[in-house]
């Protein structure tokens, strides 16, 4: 079972950034201009946000298993739609229908771990599955750019299929079915207000990284974004049965999170413009970071036995912190080998804040609001993926004003103070980890067992 869910999470994690560096080939193909690829990047990245929400309420409706198999069906139907498009307009409606499925499959995967694992397997099996999730977006770019080189640029799409039809049978043959005996009805108003704020508000985060908008007109939006998200939590406070379950962050150990990051922003910019590296060679510079995640995943379940989450997460905040600073030294003198173990050491304590987040959320969960947990979870993952790059993109603005034709040296300059800022950003956050007790999360991490915590359920709306 675990297996299926992390090849579930690869497939959704690798479409995110694989399509990158194939722009220019695509826009050829297709007789675009290589802007208006950016509708093509922008709808599946959308779609997840839009859809995410749904998926703890299916689940509870219609069940795990047919929910799951449903989602990567969809999502291999789109994948064989977007490589059989032939105009930008068919690739885009179908990128869409792809992320419809993609929405669905990783908080759906994960709400069957919860609650098919007792909470002290849960730590190693979400270690396991949180893999590809790490490997997918840095070996995206690289794939993308090897197939577009050697193959036609429909071939990204199509080996999606067979994967596909791989997990629709191992679905029905291992995967467990969980759902409610009694569902409450869908809350179509809080779908309707959250789903128009999240969209909005990743469209403005989209633009303004590019500033492609005026600043009164971002501003407009992001009004408009707050005023619907605003309507949601008003919506969500008098509905018996909310969208998301927002009484969940009055569990400590379930708001204890975050997850921006605009470091795969950065990299690039980085190797691509500063150093001079061409698309592969820079996405083999980022396979460091997969690849510690792969080797050191089996110790963060000791890891977090040993120090608990409230140690691991505030000293493992400064290291990241600290690291990110550290590729401010990186240069045209920089030795190959200093950049890759560099790469690596991040890779690591990456992967280890990734997965104590994403099983401490649960920590203090029960199983009736697993479902709501991990949506939450899941929109808030895909939401810092958003912020994550429009605050690089933001930040490094500030110090490369001109970066269209700026010289490589002044860009390996601004990208550089761009990593010190956001190091130091990462080093304050800190703070959010700061409320937790020591034992917080022990029944997962098995940390000071000996000292019985009693679990604890979602509060009432």
């Amino acid at each position: 079972m675990p297996w299926l869910v992390a090849v579930a999470f690869f497939m959704q994690a690798l479409d995110t950034t694989i399509l990158n560096t194939a722009v220019p080939n695509i826009a050829r193909a297709l007789q675009v201009a290589p802007l208006s690829m950016k509708s093509v990047l922008a709808s599946y990245t959308l779609s997840l946000a839009v859809f995410i929400p749904l998926s703890g309420w299916m689940a509870n409706r219609f069940g795990t298993r047919r929910v799951f198999a449903g989602a990567i069906g969809l999502f291999a139907l789109g994948s064989l739609l977007c490589g059989l498009s032939r105009n930008i307009g068919m690739l885009v409606a179908f990128r869409v229908l792809q992320g419809c499925g993609g929405a669905m499959m990783v908080p759906v995967g994960r709400l069957t771990l919860v609650r098919a694992l007792p909470k002290s397997q849960l730590v190693r099996a979400m270690s396991f599955v949180a893999v590809p999730a790490l490997i997918g977006p840095m070996l995206g770019p690289v794939a993308g750019g090897v197939i577009t080189h050697y193959f036609h640029w429909s071939v990204i799409f199509f080996l999606n299929v067979p994967i596909g039809l791989a997990g629709l049978y191992l679905v029905y043959r291992y995967l467990p079915d969980f759902r409610q005996n009694e569902t409450p009805p869908l809350d179509l108003r809080g779908l309707l207000l959250f789903s128009s704020g999240i969209t909005l508000l990743s469209y403005v985060l989209e633009v303004f990284g590019e500033h492609r908008l005026g600043a009164w007109a971002i501003l407009g939006l992001l009004v408009l974004s707050a005023l619907l998200l605003a309507g949601y939590g008003l919506n969500a406070a008098r509905t018996a049965h909310p969208l998301l379950e927002l009484g969940l962050f009055g569990i400590r150990t379930f708001r204890a999170r975050i997850g921006i990051s605009g470091i795969p922003f950065l990299l690039p910019l980085l190797y691509q413009v500063g150093l001079g590296y061409n698309a592969i060679q820079s996405g083999l510079l980022m396979m460091p970071q997969a690849l510690a995640a792969m080797s050191l995943k089996i110790t963060v379940p000791a890891i977090l036995a040993r120090f608990g989450y409230r140690t691991v997460l505030v000293s493992n905040t400064v290291l990241l912190g600290l690291l990110i600073m550290l590729f401010a030294t990186i240069g045209i003198a920089t030795p190959v080998w200093l950049i890759v173990v560099l790469s690596f050491t991040y890779g690591f304590f990456q992967s280890l804040q990734f997965t104590s987040m994403n099983t401490l959320v649960y920590a203090d969960v029960s199983g009736e609001a697993a479902a709501g947990a991990s949506t939450i979870t899941s929109t808030a993952q895909q939401l810092s993926m958003s912020f994550g790059v429009a605050t690089a993109s933001l930040v490094a603005a500030l110090f490369v004003p001109d970066r269209l034709h700026t010289d490589a040296a002044h860009m390996i300059v601004g990208v550089h103070k761009a990593f010190l800022v956001l190091g130091a950003g990462t080093i304050v956050s800190t703070a959010v980890f700061g409320g937790l007790e020591p034992t917080d999360g022990s029944a997962v991490s098995q940390h000071r067992a000996d000292q019985p915590r009693a679990e604890l359920s979602a509060p009432d709306s």
